[in-house]
């Protein structure tokens, strides 16, 4: 089976001043169809920087990137943008709203920029993309009329319109409450149990645990790669947070 991220001995150094700062030094790993990969790590220890070269949002420095099964990795400008509209879904912690457009219009914005999508059927496409995050009641709401969790459910969904083969989160819990973590790595862990690859960073131990695979960064190099041994379930820990906060409430 082609692996649908597939990196040997990729490298990425960035000049700061008279500096160069290693901030990949040979990374060789592969991710699977259907895997769903926590990446960890102190900050600076590489993890943002492998997310942004498997994301086509950079180039490596050296050493090779094949996305199923293509070489990526010294494509130019206009092929790489090609490739993240097409193949790629991103979500950010910050969530990277329009302020003055609906959920309807924010979903439908990647289908603007590659082939050409008719008009209804990317309607019908967002609208699909909303009610699969469950919020097939707001397609008219602004973000300002949506809490955060909206908000980041907006951006699962406009990252899922084009049919990605590979979902890369940065942190999409981190500007959440408890709760609303939760439910938003349930939405993760129900896209991948679809089939869906997903590769998400994150600071955070306990969301590491939804996904099934852990691989840990330091010092620009894989540290440790590791399977999941107990997987959290984001529907058993929201039912057990809604319990604990019930008998909150009684007490």
């Amino acid at each position: 089976m082609t692996p649908v991220i597939s990196v040997h001995d990729l490298t990425k150094t960035y000049r700061v001043g008279e500096v160069d700062v290693r901030a990949l030094r040979g990374v060789s790993l592969d991710v699977q169809p259907g895997e769903f990969v926590a990446l960890t790590g102190p900050s600076g220890s590489g993890k943002s920087t492998f997310m942004h070269l498997a994301g086509c949002l950079d180039r490596p420095t050296s050493g090779a990137y094949l996305l199923n099964g293509r070489d990526v990795s010294s494509l130019g400008t206009r092929d790489l943008s090609r490739v993240r509209n097409r193949e790629i879904g991103f979500v950010f912690q910050g969530f990277n709203l329009l302020p003055r457009t609906t959920a309807l219009e924010q979903v439908e914005l990647p289908m603007l920029y590659g082939p050409a999508v008719a008009a209804m059927e990317r309607h019908a496409r967002a609208i699909a993309a909303l009610q699969a995050v469950g919020l097939g009641e707001r397609l008219d709401h602004h973000p300002n009329q949506l809490s955060g969790g909206q908000q980041q459910r907006v951006a699962i969904a406009r990252a899922l319109v084009n049919k990605p083969v590979l979902l890369l989160a940065d942190e999409p819990t981190g500007n959440l409450d408890t709760r609303t973590s939760i439910e938003v790595m349930g939405i993760f862990q129900k896209l991948n149990a679809e089939g869906l690859t997903i590769v998400l960073v994150t600071h955070e131990p306990d969301i590491a645990e939804y996904a099934t695979r852990i691989v840990a960064f330091r010092d620009g190099r894989v540290r440790s790669d590791r399977p999941v041994a107990v997987r959290r379930s984001a529907d058993t820990e929201l039912r057990n947070y809604e319990l604990q906060a019930a008998e909150e409430e009684v007490a």
